[in-house]
């Protein structure tokens, strides 16, 4: 999972010019991610690790990322 979304981040930034800082992913995809992170990783550690709010909705069917200037926090 964190190789598609290093992927997703790298075609968004030569897309668009700017690295996105939002990552949108279901539960199940959120569950994925964390199985590429050591278990000393919760969820603020792997925002903070790629520098992007998640935005976490089972509606979502692949992960992507977007960019926004308004910053925000993750609910968690």
């Amino acid at each position: 999972m964190l190789s598609y979304i290093v992927q997703q981040a790298s075609n968004f930034e030569q897309e668009h010019g700017i690295q996105p800082n939002q990552l949108y992913l279901s539960e199940e995809h959120v569950r994925h991610l964390r199985n590429d992170f050591s278990d000393q990783y919760d969820l603020n550690a792997i925002r903070d690790f790629l520098q992007m709010e998640l935005i976490i909705n089972n509606e979502i069917v692949h992960p992507h990322v977007g960019w926004t200037r308004f910053s925000q926090k993750c609910a968690v």
